[in-house]
């Protein structure tokens, strides 16, 4: 299969990901150089950071079967989220990353290739109801219980949440650390309803939407994504010491 790009898909992306970039911004205006400022810890705030993993989770789910060499683009994804663990781990420990959004979503890619003839057998709508129902139903795991956004269902049995690999699965113990952290349950479930969001796509084209700079960096956004950070960081750091 010929790789394929569509302009609307990097354009949204890029978008998402100039909100990222602002988001992270902010965090490092509070968390590292100590402003004071409430409404980053409200619940709009959290909004806004939800918004940001949905729409990339959501967007990678649907683009995995735009092209070919779907195992590197996973192994692409997986090392660099293994690179910002390694990086945060030696040079930021307290603000380690362990299993980040990265790491799932190369995990995502690459957990397709051996699941897609199961997934091709499912009916789009079917496939995109259940996992989306699934997400739902999973989003508080990593805090103990069923439900979604502290609606609990039911408490889930302790003896689930013991160690670093069931941290991975979606059961961290209680002395687990992440300041970025998706675990496989329920974001997995989130990535594949966007797979079959792809499978009802219609038949003409997505929007061919550019917009100039951002168009360019959703095409590159795993590169975007290791860079902002320290380019962020940097840019701050002059601005505070030069002010």
């Amino acid at each position: 299969m010929a790789k394929v790009r569509y302009a609307g898909l990097d354009t949204l992306r890029g978008v998402t990901l100039v909100s990222m970039m602002a988001y992270h911004a902010c965090w490092d205006l509070v968390y590292i150089f100590g402003m004071d400022w409430d409404w980053y810890g409200s619940f709009g705030a959290y909004l806004w950071q939800q918004s940001i993993c949905w729409t990339f989770i959501l967007l990678s789910g649907y683009c995995v079967q735009l092209g070919r060499h779907r195992l590197r683009r996973g192994l692409l994804a997986f090392g660099g989220g293994a690179l910002v663990s390694a990086v945060t781990f030696f040079f930021m420990p307290e603000d380690l990353v362990f299993w980040g959004v990265l790491s799932l979503l190369g995990a995502a890619v690459l957990l397709t290739i051996p699941l897609d003839p199961l997934l091709r057998r499912i009916p789009p709508r079917a496939g995109l109801a259940g996992n989306f129902l699934l997400f739902l139903l999973l989003r508080d795991a990593d805090r103990g219980a069923l439900g979604f956004e502290g609606a609990y269902l039911c408490r889930l049995p302790e003896c689930l949440y013991r160690n670093h690999f069931t941290a991975i699965l979606g059961f961290p113990p209680a002395d687990f650390f992440s300041t970025d952290y998706f675990p496989l349950l329920p974001w997995l479930f989130l990535f594949l309803t966007g797979y079959f969001l792809y499978r009802l796509r219609p038949e003409r084209e997505p929007s061919n939407l550019r917009l100039p700079v951002v168009t360019a960096l959703g095409r590159h956004s795993l590169v975007v994504y290791l860079l902002h950070q320290p380019v962020i960081y940097g840019l701050l750091w002059v601005l505070f010491a030069f002010t």
